[in-house]
């Protein structure tokens, strides 16, 4: 069984969980969910790392005493090969990690670009990604965590992409600054990269857990299952 850890700091953190379970069963991979809170909790078991959106800079500061983000990064510069999706302030950390580390994306970007909250919005995108098609499911039941905490149940219309176009959700959104770029492009919102891939490291400004369209959840468990060793 493939254990993916998500690291417990902020953001849609629940939602992420629920789309990693749809994802698992659309493409028949059994997988163990570690809801990452200390960096004592990350080890070579690990498959694959989700980084979730929230804010970077609170997300620094709330790793600090149990060392988690120091925990992700070490395991990322061991295991260089295995899956990592950042979302949002995930991306944010992927690309400027700390001032001690080396970038995890060739691509600069910039803070909540998109303006402040009320500047959020959806659009949708256009993709190129390698990801295992999906086979038909059942919806799971949205379920309730220890605190009481029920996942978002998705119901704006452009819940599901088609083959090349993808629901992106955009809040208080980081953009890339194109000029830096110098990997792969997969996600673009007209001319404007929004998704990149640098390796395996998957950094997107938008938020695919908001989303009924799970193929970036199908990226991360299917690549964990190839490079896991």
């Amino acid at each position: 069984m493939l254990r993916i850890g998500l690291a417990m700091l902020q953001g849609a953190r629940h939602e992420h969980i629920e789309a990693l379970m749809h994802a698992s069963k659309e493409i028949g991979v059994e997988i163990e969910i570690i809801e990452l809170r200390k960096g004592s909790q990350i080890d070579s078991e690990i498959s694959a790392l989700i980084l979730p959106g929230g804010e970077s800079t609170t997300m620094r500061k709330a790793s600090q005493s149990e060392s988690l983000l120091d925990g992700i990064f070490d395991w990322m510069d061991k295991f260089p090969n295995r899956p990592v999706l950042g979302t949002c302030a995930g991306a944010i950390l992927l690309s400027n990690p700390s001032e001690q580390r080396e970038p995890y994306i060739s691509a600069q970007i910039s803070r909540n670009a998109w303006g402040r909250q009320r500047q959020s919005f959806e659009a949708q995108l256009h993709i190129e990604l390698d990801t295992p098609d999906s086979s038909p499911t059942d919806e799971l039941e949205l379920r309730r965590d220890n605190f009481n905490h029920k996942p978002l149940k998705i119901s704006h219309e452009a819940a599901v992409g088609d083959q090349d176009s993808y629901p992106g959700v955009f809040i208080r959104a980081p953009r890339f600054l194109n000029e830096s770029i110098g990997c792969s492009v997969v996600a673009k919102l007209d001319d404007e990269a929004v998704g990149i891939l640098d390796g395996m490291k998957l950094a997107l400004t938008f938020h695919p857990e908001l989303t009924l369209d799970r193929r970036f959840h199908r990226w991360l468990i299917a690549n964990a299952k190839n490079n896991f060793s």
